[in-house]
């Protein structure tokens, strides 16, 4: 029922600039923190930048000053501005909706989109 669709992944020279984007589908309502993940390959998911229906913003520290999120309650979007690419950025991009209700907290997650950063 509930889907996220990320878009705009794909491969970047270094020190170039890319925005992913999720729309979030389905039966849900109230997202009190939507944000972005990342996987690269032999490692565990990190975050990398999250934001709160109020606007509060939270970083991975290695990405702050490059990359900017930004969310749009009404249509439950939320993107990722990645400026100043790194290889070491390199990952499999994951958006992430999280309810917090008074009884359960929900995680909704994205199927990944793909960001190469290339020499």
């Amino acid at each position: 029922q509930v889907q996220l669709v990320e878009s705009g992944g794909g491969t970047v020279q270094v020190g170039g600039s890319l925005r992913v984007s999720c729309v979030v589908s389905g039966s849900i309502f109230d997202i009190n923190v939507m944000g972005w993940y990342r996987q690269a390959p032999g490692k565990q998911r990190e975050l990398v930048a999250t934001m709160t229906s109020g606007g509060t913003t939270n970083y991975q520290g290695s990405v702050k000053g490059r990359f900017t999120i930004s969310r749009d309650n009404a249509k439950n979007t939320v993107s990722l501005q990645m400026n100043s690419l790194k290889p070491e950025d390199t990952a499999v991009y994951y958006c992430n909706a999280r309810v917090d209700t008074w009884s359960r907290l929900y995680d909704y997650w994205g199927q990944g989109t793909q960001v190469t950063v290339v020499s």
